[in-house]
């Protein structure tokens, strides 16, 4: 079992800058791969970007690439997520996930509660 909590999340104007965390707990962390998601209203959940349990392979969604960037710090139980250049089209609930494997799908075992990001224009 792990517990996800995201932080982080707040309004910034375009083209500024966020980091989101996700801080785990219970099972060892680097057990895991992770995800982030974000959801904005009325729309379904996106994938943004994965990260593998070894922090060696990253994947990003095509509209995040260039601008995001995932990490993760094993030793402090943490990952991250570096958003620069914001647009206002990311604004969303972001969601930091926990699972087997990077997936660009929400197919992870474990999911936080979420961060809001909105950034105005």
């Amino acid at each position: 079992q792990v517990q996800l909590v995201e932080s982080g999340g707040g309004l910034v104007q375009a083209g500024g800058s966020l980091r989101l965390s996700c801080a785990a707990s219970g099972r060892s962390f680097s057990s895991y791969a992770m995800g982030w998601f974000r959801q904005a209203p009325g729309k379904e959940r996106e994938f943004v970007a994965a990260i593998s349990r070894s922090g060696g392979s990253m994947y990003y969604a095509d509209s995040v690439k260039g601008r995001f960037t995932i990490s993760r710090d094993n030793a402090k139980n943490t990952g991250y997520l570096q958003m620069n250049s914001l647009k206002p089209e990311d604004t969303a609930a972001y969601y930091c996930a926990a699972g087997q494997l990077p997936s660009y799908t929400a197919s992870y075992d474990y999911w936080g509660q979420g961060t809001q990001v909105t950034v105005s224009s």
